[in-house]
This record gives C-alpha cells, structure tokens and sequence, in this order.
C-alpha cells in the first residue's frame, strides 16, 4: 500500500512555534502525522505569519500539486491582527481552500481557536474587538468545516487551553505539551472516523519545559518582535476600536457590536451560499 499523504497549511501554529526541536520547529501537524498510518509521508507548507490570504495565493497550489490524502489548514489569527480584517475576503479565502482539497477527495482538517487578546491577557477594551473577530473566524470556519465534510477539532475553549502548562512564554503559541494535546486532539477525531491507523501521538513532553530564564529571553529576543511585527498596522485601529468599546459600554449598548458582528458574519456565508446556488 502506498504511503499516506498528509499535507499542513496554516501560519506558525501549525510551522510548529513554541516546540523546538534541533534548530527548528515540530509541531502538532509533525507529531499527529506518525499516527495516521504504518507509513505516512508528510509535508509542512505552513509558514508563520501566514494569513488567509497566503494560504490561498501561495500554500494551495503547492498543496494540490502533492494530492494528499489529509489536509490540515488551520489560519485565520493573522488576518484578526491586521488592520485590514475583512471576514467576507476570509470567509471566501477559506471557502476556496477548503472546496479545493475536497474536489481532490482529500480528508480535510480545521479547527477554532481562542482569541489573541485573552491569551495575551490585553485589557477588556482592547481585548473584546479581537475575541469579537475571532468568534466571526471561528463561526465561519464551523459552517465551512460542516460544508465540506471536515474534520473539525474545537480548540476555541475549554479547561485545557487555560492550563499556563500548555502554552509558550509568548501565551500566544502552544508549548511542546500544548502542540501534543493538539496532536492527541486531531488523532482521535481521525481515529474515531476510521481516518487514522496509527497509534496516538504521546500526550507527554519529551523534552524537559524551557526555564523561566530560557523563556524570557525567547520572548525578549525572538517572541516579542513576532508579536510587534504582527500587530505594528494593527495598534492605531485597534485604539479607536478600544475606543469605541468603551464608548458603547458606557451607554449600555455593547450588544450592537456583537450584532454587527454577527450581521457581518452571516452576510459573509450568505454570500458563498449565493455563488454555490
């Protein structure tokens, strides 16, 4: 039989930033592939940074050119930390990418993920307009997952994302033991549905947790310029943004956001129902 093809789209989640390993980075896409079968073949094209955008223009036809038999395309953080946030252009992207590999008859992987600002802990008026961006992410990523058959693991919440253990000391990647529950996570999903024959990636770290020392001086050298440099274009509108949230707080009428929001949400999937009809 030949090997399984398993192909990984995304940014630096799935590059595998905050599990090291030699000069580089692992991953929870690199731990799950050894469980999808006695021989897998495996290939990373996610590349940190990367928005929607990216993986439609650059990491697609890379990936389609290899006809995996899984996909994983897990993105959408970026595009919340820009200031040119646009869920109809990421509802599209996505949409695009997903009905793609699903043409291929690829298995497809996706999941929600948490908001930026609670992990990194950012005040409420700054942090509610990026959950608020986040949750219309994640909303789209569930319809399209349910869309096309994928499947979809829900990483958006639960008692295990709050676990400090779990994560890196920029808060905003999963450490070695986080990317391994995302592994463990993916692989029973896949198991479940008969997709993966392979045993379950250890939920155990291998290497010993990076001391506090060790992982400040990532964060000062390394972790703080990835966060600078994704949210430079960002700051000035997300001020106003916070503004406007407190703005709204103050006269009792913050639910309008929430309902624009989801408006937008539902204008977006809309939209893709009236191209496909």
């Amino acid at each position: 039989m030949r090997p399984v093809r398993f192909v990984a789209l995304g940014d630096s989640l799935t590059e595998g930033v905050g599990d090291p390993v030699g000069e580089g980075w692992r991953g929870w896409a690199a731990l799950l592939a050894g469980g999808l079968g006695e021989s897998v073949e495996f290939t990373n094209l996610a590349v940190s940074g990367s928005q929607t955008r990216d993986v439609l223009e650059r990491q697609l036809p890379a990936g389609l050119a290899l006809r995996p038999d899984v996909v994983s395309v897990v993105v959408g953080v970026n595009d919340t930390l820009r200031c040119t946030f646009d869920i109809h252009a990421v509802a599209s992207r996505l949409d695009a990418v997903y009905a793609a590999f699903a043409s291929q008859g690829a298995v497809v992987l996706t999941a929600c993920l948490p908001d930026p600002g609670a992990m990194l802990g950012l005040p409420g008026a700054l942090a509610q307009p990026l959950a608020r961006r986040q949750r219309a992410v994640n909303t789209v990523v569930h319809a399209l997952s349910e869309r096309y058959g994928a499947v979809h693991l829900h990483a958006a919440e639960g008692a295990w994302l709050m676990d400090r253990a779990m994560w890196s000391a920029d808060r905003l990647h999963p450490g070695e033991r986080g990317h391994r529950q995302l592994a463990v996570r993916f692989h029973a999903l896949l198991a479940e549905a008969g997709l993966a024959t392979g045993g379950a990636p250890s939920p155990e770290p291998e290497f010993p947790v990076p001391t506090k020392s060790a992982s400040l001086w990532w964060l000062a050298t390394a972790g703080t310029g990835w966060v600078a440099r994704r949210c430079t274009d960002l700051l000035p509108q997300l001020l106003r943004l916070a503004a406007d949230e407190v703005g709204h707080r103050a006269r009792g009428t913050s639910a309008r956001l929430d309902l624009r929001a989801a408006h937008a949400v539902s204008m977006a999937l809309a939209a893709l129902s009236a191209d496909i009809a």
